[in-house]
């Protein structure tokens, strides 16, 4: 019976189950998604965002408190120079889990996890990277060439014909 056991347990001790959430974590951090079981993705989003929340303000106390739960310096460097400025405005919700369906050998029900804003594909609210369009002149004096190029052509376009009437005159005429 589960009676007031308030998370998974994962079917571990509690030191193994420590290293396995302080490694998935690190993972997490390093390659930003990482494919685990459903079970496994929803321990690590309850251990790991806390930690992100702690990171989005860089003090000595936060960095000390974020590697004792990740016993790894890179992951902490990581955590703190990359992903804690670009989840700087979120007010939590740091991962997403997606179910992917079910592994061949124990068919378990796995999971992809990933941090939210380095997917740029499935993210809706990433900002367009703006395409830059390279012309000689600007908007303003395209706008003034051509209405001054206007009558010009025109004018030249009617020289032509008029020289085209005279000929075709002068043969008629022959």
């Amino acid at each position: 019976m589960r009676h007031g056991k308030k998370f998974n347990h994962l079917g571990r001790t509690a030191s193994h189950r420590s290293a396995l959430l302080s490694n998935m974590a690190c993972s997490l951090i390093e390659h930003k998604r990482i494919n685990t079981t459903v079970a496994k993705a929803k321990a690590l989003r309850v251990y790991v965002e806390p930690l992100l929340t702690k990171a989005k303000e860089d003090t000595t106390h936060n960095r000390r408190v974020v590697f004792s739960y990740l016993q790894n310096k890179e992951a902490v460097a990581e955590l703190f120079r990359t992903v804690a400025p670009k989840i700087a405005e979120r007010n939590g919700g740091y991962t997403r889990i997606i179910k992917t369906g079910f592994r061949p050998g124990d068919a378990a029900d796995t999971a992809l996890i990933e941090l939210v804003d380095f997917n740029e594909l499935y993210n809706p609210n990433a900002e367009e990277k703006k395409t830059t369009r390279r012309s000689r002149r600007s908007a303003t004096a395209k706008k003034e060439a051509v209405v001054a190029e206007a009558p010009v052509v025109e004018e030249k376009a009617a020289e032509p014909t008029a020289e085209a009437a005279d000929s075709t005159e002068e043969k008629t005429e022959e």
